[in-house]
């Protein structure tokens, strides 16, 4: 296949299809067919070059060909293969939104599952380095980091310039990425007493009462998610309660390519989950990426699971579910305050889910408030950004998004995914903090 011709080929014009991720096969862990399926797809993306400003995975695979003796894939050495992987975060924008390629294609085009396909085959045969381990034990980190003095001290340390410097040297965090608070009140601690109502209000598609996935993010570092998302919920008659435990969702593990990890989460949390469902209990998390886990990525890899099927068509983002309350007749509009002009940046792992704009149609609902979307990635992927190597790349992938946000002069600035709201600020650097839109519709809402 030549690569400068693929890209005038027609693309698939059918809507895209998912094949499961095929990881217990012996096939899926042979390193020379991996090579193999790695210059294919290249090839493809080197001759068709659509997504090259999605992420820095295409401009490092592109810069490898342009500058090889060939210019052709053929002439890129099988060693640097790996520098396209390391850039890829898995955010899927590739696959639901730019290839032309994808299945039902004949050409079957899966950019993001091969690249976590090599990233699992590297993991297994050489690892990762403590720092990756670290940052992808996110639960573990958060137990450790929410006791009442280790985090005033974390904190402290993070805020520190001499300290941040030393975590650069020593274990290769960015000094200039912003690192999130830990809260040794956690959300689980200021929801112990809380009780649900008892009272559901069931819709055609929702049945009118959530359990909570708290997430480790949302666990951790920033718990007044939890309670605003709680305050909403109930002031639409939802009653909302705590999933009874829960583990990290996965998705860290995912993206360095330890997939038994995963198994290992999806073990701990799918016989609790589909038990709630059973129950009579929709699901909702508030971080896109754990809410994209449950939807797309454990359903790929074990797709023959009934209970991980069950959790799938039960979870939803919150404001996916608000949208559905307001299809159905039963969404307070009864909004006390006006929100101004809102830059909203439209989180990847909320875009792939094929929702559409829920969270904009539910703000703009607000009397005196425009919306105003920003659909392109911040660059930050939770660890992406926060690795010394690859934070100057993410500030640059987050760049147009920065200037968007400048450019709109809105009255705040918020996104679906806290840690790319935090981007932001790093990126505008002038002192302002992003506000979630659950916290925006809060205060709509005067509650």
């Amino acid at each position: 296949m030549a690569g400068g011709t693929t890209g005038i080929r027609e693309g698939s014009l059918e809507a895209p299809t998912r094949h499961p991720l095929d990881w217990k096969s012996e096939s899926f862990w042979d390193e020379e067919a991996l090579y193999k399926e790695l210059e294919r797809v290249y090839d493809i993306c080197h001759g068709c070059r659509r997504c090259v400003s999605l992420c820095n995975a295409f401009p490092t695979l592109f810069d490898l060909v342009d500058e090889s003796d060939t210019m052709e894939v053929d002439g890129v050495a099988r060693s640097d293969y790996w520098k396209v992987v390391e850039h890829c975060y898995l955010c899927d924008l590739c696959y639901m939104t730019k290839c032309p390629y994808v299945p039902p294609h004949e050409w079957n085009v899966d950019f993001p599952h091969l690249m976590l396909r090599a990233k699992a085959v590297h993991f297994k045969k050489h690892g990762a380095r403590f720092r990756d381990r670290l940052l992808s034990s996110t639960d573990v980190v958060g137990r450790l980091a929410g006791i009442p003095v280790v985090a005033q001290a974390v904190n402290t340390a993070n805020r520190t310039r001499p300290a941040r410097k030393l975590l650069e040297a020593t274990l290769g965090v960015a000094a200039g990425a912003l690192l999130p608070e830990y809260h040794s009140r956690t959300l689980r601690r200021r929801l112990a007493g809380h009780r649900p109502g008892t009272a559901a209000d069931p819709g055609e598609t929702t049945r009118g009462r959530v359990a909570l996935f708290a997430t480790c993010y949302g666990n951790y570092n920033e718990p007044h998610l939890g309670e605003d998302l709680v305050a909403v919920f109930e002031h639409n008659g939802i009653p909302v309660r705590l999933v009874d435990k829960e583990r990290c969702c996965g998705m860290p593990k995912l993206e360095l390519g330890d997939l038994d990890a995963v198994a290992a989460a999806k073990e701990a949390n799918i016989p609790v989950l589909a038990r709630l469902v059973d129950e009579g209990w929709d699901l909702v998390a508030p971080v896109p990426s754990c809410v994209l886990m449950f939807k797309q990525e454990l359903p790929l890899m074990f797709p023959d699971d009934p209970e991980v099927k069950k959790v799938q068509e039960a979870i939803y983002d919150p404001f996916e579910y608000l949208a559905l309350r307001h299809k159905e007749g039963k969404l307070r509009t009864d909004f006390k305050h006006p929100l101004g002009k809102v830059a909203w940046h439209a989180a990847c792992h909320q875009r792939v889910q094929n929702m559409g704009q829920k969270t904009r149609e539910i703000l703009e609902l607000v009397p005196d408030t425009e919306v105003v979307p920003i659909e392109r990635c911040s660059g930050h992927d939770g660890t992406y950004a926060v690795k010394k190597e690859y934070h100057a790349a993410s500030m640059k992938i987050a760049r147009p998004v920065v200037n968007r946000v400048k450019q709109a002069q809105a009255d705040h600035y918020s996104s679906d995914c806290p840690m790319a709201g935090h981007q932001i600020e790093n990126g505008l650097a002038d002192g302002s903090r992003p506000e979630h839109p659950l916290t925006l519709l809060r205060r709509a809402y005067g509650i």
